[in-house]
């Protein structure tokens, strides 16, 4: 009888291949409705095939669920089937096990939590009786890596770094370095998301340090970057050539299919049908005799054709990874993070609007379109939405920082969907978080803190600072919230007065008096480089030095972000004036003159000064624009001034007048920028304190 069962699956395999799933799962479900017996392992390899089906090709994640809770029991209504079917195989630890983690996916994809936890542990059962060797401990790492997700969502976080941790265990015992890298920056993250103990997030990043370095110890982050770069392009010739094959396919099947085919051209055609078939199964996995029957749906998304994988690790982890879209994306937003503080804007450019656009295309493939809420989305495809728009908005955010560190006030105010034009980034943000406020929690005390950035690049520092402290008040990271309370403090520095310079202070105090306690180097160099800034206004002159120079060695040598070097060394050159210092003065001031050149920076954190040395260009720029005052501070104007000094007191009359005729163009260019980003339709939206969306 199982030669019937063979029969029929071969029949679904040929069904599924010309698209035809109905099919398919009717050539299937015959096995599973016969009346005769067949061995319990063809039902449960049967029902998993109907299950992989269902869930590939469709959104009916409750029909799959039912055959494969009915693969592991069956009801008592059946009588002879009355028996665990699992239970009732000897062996087949693998099929068990697959049963196991399909069937958890499916109650992922339904919301049904607890379930979903029960039937994990059921499969950690499994893995901790089996002696299975590496092949059980790699599936304790798979249902660990889901049982910390399930339960994450149920807010267990106790119980979530419990199962990474056990994960991590395994993977250290199978000596797989990558993924003991995977458990431990999931740890990471769940005591990120949970701050509750200082030290156990410095003990989890140490860990991460500790397994980063043991990988291949000699190689850069630019190096990890281009190896991601080149997997991404190999894999995109391989799926290039995957689809001329199957075009090719194609081609033969319908020549097959003519009535009129002799003998000889109907020999030679199969043959090449054998040929190209035999070449697509090598390269896929893909054959008519059921090689791929058990093969798990790619979790999190129901949808996904067979080719629609990059494979990272072996099986079965490579199945619980990320979709081939969104590893594309992912590539492309490494290239974006480790450029941008170089100032590759044009490569970050390319690269953000590479990776939006196939953001994009996937969200509607999941039925996200213009006006689809949160509310409209199939609760099956929530996971994998929630995917692609947390990357989309980690695109928009990179955006945003790069015109505003480079003064496009409007540019950035250009929308990145080509369906909505003029829309800022930051609108596009807001939007998107409105429509999807559950999804995207976490992303509400970014898009405040961007507004805070915004306001404070076009001068609104009263703006800037509700928003910053707003930032701070809706997350629970002390990271972010130190952050953001500096950058409220710059926004007081700004306004000049004493009331304001002793709100920066009480802001900035009781963060530089815990910088040794934080974990990110992100972190201590900011600290470091505003209580500088607000020691120098206090005429503090040398301990502000020192701390510039603490902070500027860990800037270059940990952090490698040139734009905040290119300011570090702004503030230290006027410090080096400030102290009649010129020589050294010249040369600080030269270094970072090139490096804001190279970015185009003219910064929109404002961490520069606000008092120039040379009177006259102070008096011409309060006359000329008044408010915009301020846009002294940033740092190629105030490199450019600052040279007027150094050239005043090393009495170099040309270098002065050319350098202020330079300066006076550049001034004129940013009023202009500035002026239009004040009279834009989205400026009062993004500064404005009041909240202006409509979240009907």
């Amino acid at each position: 009888m199982e030669g019937v069962a063979e029969g029929l699956w071969e029949l679904a395999d040929y069904h599924e291949k010309k698209g035809q799933v109905g099919k398919a799962v009717k050539c299937l479900e015959a096995v599973c409705q016969s009346t005769v017996s067949f061995l319990p392992i063809v039902e449960v390899k049967t029902r998993l095939r109907i299950a992989t089906l269902l869930l590939r090709h469709s959104h009916n994640v409750n029909h799959a669920r039912s055959h494969l809770e009915r693969a592991v029991s069956t009801p008592h209504s059946l009588g002879v089937k009355c028996q665990l079917l699992l239970k009732s195989i000897p062996s087949c630890f693998e099929l068990k096990c697959r049963a196991y983690s399909l069937l958890s996916q499916c109650y992922h994809l339904v919301g049904a939590i607890s379930s979903q936890i029960q039937i994990l542990n059921k499969g950690l059962e499994l893995t901790a009786t089996s002696g299975d060797g590496f092949s059980g401990k790699l599936w304790s790492c798979n249902f660990n890596s889901q049982l910390a997700n399930a339960l994450i969502i149920e807010g267990d976080y106790p119980g979530s770094v419990s199962a990474l941790e056990h994960g991590y265990i395994c993977a250290t015992q199978m000596h797989y370095l990558e993924l003991q890298m995977f458990f431990a920056t999931s740890i990471l993250h769940t005591h990120l998301m949970q701050w509750d103990d200082v030290s156990l997030v410095e003990g989890a990043v140490n860990r991460c340090n500790m397994v980063w370095e043991s990988i291949e110890p000699d190689k850069s982050a630019a190096q990890h970057v281009d190896i991601l770069e080149a997997a991404k392009k190999a894999d995109l010739q391989q799926m290039q050539h995957i689809q001329e094959l199957t075009k090719e396919l194609s081609g033969v099947n319908l020549d097959l299919s003519r009535p009129d085919l002799n003998y000889r051209d109907r020999s030679s055609l199969t043959g090449k049908q054998a040929q190209l078939e035999e070449q697509l199964s090598s390269i896929t996995g893909l054959s008519s005799t059921g090689k791929e029957h058990l093969e798990l749906a790619y979790f999190g998304n129901v949808r996904r054709a067979w080719g629609d994988k990059l494979e990272l690790a072996p099986p079965p982890i490579d199945g619980e990874w990320l979709p081939r879209s969104a590893v594309y994306a992912l590539v492309d937003l490494m290239v974006v993070v480790f450029g941008r503080p170089k100032g590759l804007f044009r490569e970050c450019g390319k690269r953000i609007q590479s990776g939006m656009l196939t953001l994009q295309e996937e969200l509607v493939k999941l039925g996200i379109t213009d006006g689809v809420r949160e509310v409209d989305i199939q609760h099956s495809a929530i996971w994998m939405a929630g995917v692609y728009l947390m990357l989309l908005m980690q695109f928009l955010e990179n955006k945003v920082a790069v015109e505003l560190t480079r003064s496009e006030f409007v540019e950035a105010q250009e929308s990145l969907d080509v369906k909505k034009a003029h829309a800022h980034a930051l609108v596009q943000m807001r939007n998107w978080f409105i429509r999807f406020p559950t999804i995207l929690q976490a992303c509400e005390s970014i898009i405040e803190m961007l507004r805070g950035q915004y306001a404070q690049a076009v001068g609104c520092y009263v703006e800037a600072i509700y928003h910053f402290l707003e930032a701070a008040k809706l997350t629970q990271s002390k990271s972010m919230q130190a952050v953001c309370h500096v950058y409220a403090a710059v926004s007081y520095i700004c306004i000049g007065d004493a009331e304001s310079s002793s709100q920066a202070f009480d802001l900035i105090g009781p963060v530089y008096r815990v910088t040794d306690s934080f974990v990110g180097v992100r972190e201590k160099t900011t600290v470091l480089f505003a209580y500088g800034f607000l020691l120098m206004r206090q005429q503090n002159l040398q301990e502000a030095r020192a701390q510039l120079a603490r902070g500027l060695q860990t800037t270059h040598t940990s952090l490698g972000n040139l734009q905040l070097v290119s300011q570090y060394l702004t503030i230290l050159g006027n410090l080096a004036l400030a102290l009649h210092d010129t020589a050294q003065a010249r040369e600080i001031l030269r270094s970072s003159l090139t490096l804001a050149k190279k970015l185009y920076d003219i910064p929109t954190q404002i961490w520069v000064l606000s008092n120039l040395t040379v009177d006259s260009i102070g008096l011409y720029l309060n006359r000329q624009h008044g408010a915009f005052a301020w846009f002294m501070a940033f740092s190629l104007v105030s490199e450019l001034a600052l040279h007027a000094a150094l050239y005043q007191q090393l009495g170099e009359k040309g270098n002065e007048i050319e350098n202020s005729e330079f300066y006076r163009k550049k001034v004129d260019d940013l009023q202009k920028r500035l002026s239009d980003a004040h009279s834009s339709i989205y400026h009062i939206e993004l500064a404005s304190p009041l909240d202006t969306s409509d979240k009907t």
